[in-house]
């Protein structure tokens, strides 16, 4: 196995705790292949944000903050997978921070509606998959 297939956990100085605390990697990279695992609305106060809209803000920057440790961008992302617990009651106030994310070049993406994530006051969790230097040209 070649040094570019070995993986590589992924771990931003803000997600140490977690990594260190909760035994899983914020992502994985094997050669130029990213997976990121469900980020979801909660800021660095370890407070969930007040309604979808900001959940969904606080879950796309930190997929970014992963995104870039790993040296990639969101114009990288292939697939994006997204967990909602109303799916249909929310979508119209989470699109826009996907969009914001994700003007052109749209990944592949699945939505699924849950009946719960990790904490009640969560409303949703988004996981993606990226392939460095994809999202060129």
């Amino acid at each position: 196995m070649s040094s570019s297939d070995t993986r590589q956990p992924i771990v931003p100085a803000a997600f140490k705790a977690w990594y260190d605390n909760y035994h899983f990697a914020p992502a994985t990279r094997v050669g130029n292949t990213i997976w990121v695992s469900g980020q979801v609305g909660i800021g660095a106060d370890g407070k969930p944000g007040d309604n979808m809209q900001s959940q969904a803000r606080i879950a796309f920057e930190s997929l970014k903050m992963i995104l870039e440790e790993a040296g990639a961008s969101f114009a990288d992302v292939v697939e994006l997978t997204t967990f909602h617990t109303d799916l249909r009651g929310e979508m119209a106030d989470f699109t826009p921070a996907k969009d914001a994310c994700f003007p052109e070049r749209y990944p592949s993406w699945t939505a699924v509606g849950v009946t719960q994530l990790a904490s009640p006051e969560l409303r949703v969790e988004i996981r993606a998959v990226a392939v460095i230097g994809s999202g060129r040209g």
